[in-house]
């Protein structure tokens, strides 16, 4: 028997009709636990993917990691500038301790497959989008940031990233302790058009 999800999902469309990232400042516990967690990265890795290659992974940060690798991002803006105050040195230890889980999802192009390199990074970010919409419907807050840690060699090295490799997000996952706000979205007129032929 084929297996083809061809059913309706009113509460999928709504759901998407509803997300709001939840601000990384304004998260706090219950994060997902155990089993949560890997329902919500289990959906995230069934994202498109050309050539099957699993262009990503997941380093998923939580209790004490997070504030190790706030010393990381501690050390990494003192070694760009000596002179850095040491209030904006204790902000970055602080940053992942924002959500009580944070996602990193690393972009890894493969090439063992003639994929080409831009495909695999939108993998990556369709990954993270996915993160965002799991935590939603598992019913938490998340927020897919980078950041300039996600670009300093520092903080790179540190997360063991290898050739080839980049930080596509941090996905924060928490509880949102504030009332989400909208924001502005496109007008569809705006940003549709329909093609007709060759100009």
């Amino acid at each position: 028997m084929i297996d083809l999800y061809q059913g309706q999902s009113p509460e999928t469309l709504d759901l998407l009709l509803r997300r709001r990232s939840t601000s990384a400042k304004a998260m706090g516990e219950p994060g997902p636990d155990a089993g949560q967690l890997r329902q919500i990265l289990i959906a995230a890795s069934r994202v498109p993917d050309h050539g099957k290659l699993f262009p990503w992974r997941f380093l998923v940060i939580e209790g004490d990691a997070r504030a190790a690798l706030g010393e990381v991002l501690a050390e990494a803006l003192a070694a760009r500038n000596a002179t850095v105050s040491e209030s904006l040195k204790r902000f970055e230890r602080g940053r992942f301790l924002r959500a009580p889980v944070v996602i990193a999802v690393i972009s890894s192009l493969k090439t063992e497959k003639p994929i080409p390199e831009w495909e695999q990074h939108l993998s990556a970010g369709a990954v993270c989008q996915t993160l965002l919409i799991a935590a939603a419907a598992a019913g938490f807050g998340a927020n897919w940031l980078t950041e300039w840690c996600a670009y300093d060699d520092i903080v790179m090295h540190a997360l063991g990233l290898g050739e080839g490799e980049k930080v596509a997000g941090f996905v924060y996952v928490g509880t949102a302790t504030a009332p989400l706000e909208e924001r502005d979205r496109p007008e569809l007129g705006d940003i549709v058009s329909n093609w007709t032929g060759p100009q």
